[in-house]
């Protein structure tokens, strides 16, 4: 089961804004699930004409529904697939030729990670399969004990280089830093399965079938 960034006490507080509740559904969620109920568009606009109360019951449906898009899928690559297949519906319906059926078609692996951005980035490039990147990480257990990072001490942080979505990192950390702009910070909350899965680590500091939160900064692409 997808694990929820907030709790339903956070959700009813103040700690969680509705920009951060339309950042979150904007960020997650289908097309059609937004585009239903009116979550589409620019987050300033979507923010400033919604209600909290609504914000709660779209997000508490999109657990309910599993209505999340693929990894790695943004939601403007979300809108013109549905505008495509919306063509595609178009044309046959006018007589044109009808799609083919693609045999033994694999379904897209719904996400496993939910990110919650803290920080904005530059929103102009996002790193793809093989760019190189630079990050400063803390990494923390459901209990909130911190099990790794790369930014403490008195020195100045070296942060974690590697080539990204090539399994040089686990799952979780591929998916979602190839969604993040350069200089964006945002947490990630990873389940198990794209984490360690049933294994753990073999030091410990991981126990098998552990969902993990890490506050990830993405300070460079190459």
């Amino acid at each position: 089961m997808t694990a929820k960034p907030w709790t339903d006490a956070e959700l009813e507080s103040d700690a969680v804004s509705k920009k951060d509740l339309v950042t979150f559904l904007q960020d997650s969620a289908t097309y059609e699930f937004l585009k239903d109920r009116k979550l589409y568009g620019k987050p300033a606009a979507i923010t400033k004409s919604s209600k909290k109360p609504d914000l709660i019951t779209a997000y508490t449906a999109l657990f309910a529904q599993d209505a999340f898009r693929p990894a790695g899928q943004s939601l403007d690559e979300a809108a013109a697939a549905a505008a495509s297949s919306a063509n595609v519906k178009d044309g046959a319906a006018a007589g044109g030729d009808a799609p083919k059926r693609v045999e033994d078609a694999t379904p897209p692996e719904v996400p496993k990670y939910q990110k919650v951005v803290l920080k904005k980035g530059d929103g102009e490039r996002k790193p793809k399969k093989g760019d190189t990147v630079i990050v400063f990480y803390t990494g923390t257990l459901p209990d909130g004990k911190v099990f790794d990072t790369n930014i403490t001490g008195k020195k100045k942080p070296v942060g974690l280089r590697f080539k990204v979505g090539t399994g040089r990192v686990i799952k979780g950390w591929d998916e979602g830093l190839m969604t993040m702009y350069k200089g964006e910070k945002a947490r990630l909350i990873i389940e198990s399965e794209w984490a360690y899965g049933k294994k753990g680590t073999p030091d410990g500091k991981i126990p098998p079938n552990t969902d993990l939160t890490f506050e990830v900064e993405l300070v460079s692409i190459d």
